[in-house]
């Protein structure tokens, strides 16, 4: 009866030295698309257009920003309206338009065909600008060389950089 008895007991010890308990760990991960900000689609593919298309989008976890403008070349529009002009037959007009570049109006005078002014051409044009030099394309702010920034994009930027500092403290 003491060897049953032990057995038993050997049995019973066994059984609970090996019982651990069961631990079971899972991991759910749940991926969704990252935030984005679309920029504005801005149509420009007609080629009589003198414009330039520009658009961008900055998105962070918290925000995100898009702007879009266009920007009207000025030299595209000299072209255009010279060319016009020529083929209307006004000679003089559009080298008049032309002669509102800087470039064109230096290239005119050292080839010695000043521009047209005031109806004015040939050396009493040439006389009319030395009277008149405030006159000449290059006193005048020229337009082209200025690059143009949006304003709202810069903004959007600055409140996105205010905002990231903001959320990182």
């Amino acid at each position: 009866m003491l060897r049953t008895l032990s057995i038993v007991v050997a049995v019973c010890l066994a059984t609970v030295a090996s019982a651990e308990p069961i631990v079971t760990e899972s991991t759910s991960t749940i991926i969704t698309p990252p935030p984005t900000a679309v920029s504005p689609g801005i149509n420009n593919t007609n080629s009589d257009l003198c414009v330039v298309a520009e658009s961008g989008a900055v998105q962070t976890q918290i925000l995100g920003v898009s702007s879009g403008a266009a920007t009207i070349d000025v030299n595209c529009e000299r072209l255009k309206i010279s060319k016009t002009l020529f083929d209307m037959g006004m000679k003089v007009a559009a080298v008049s338009v032309m002669c509102q570049d800087p470039r064109v109006f230096d290239a005119m005078l050292k080839a010695g065909t000043p521009c047209p002014i005031d109806g004015k051409i040939g050396e009493e044009a040439l006389a009319t600008w030395e009277k008149n030099p405030e006159m000449k394309p290059e006193q005048i702010k020229s337009e082209m060389g200025n690059a143009k920034v949006n304003t709202g994009l810069l903004l959007g930027l600055g409140a996105l950089v205010v905002l990231g500092a903001a959320a990182a403290n």
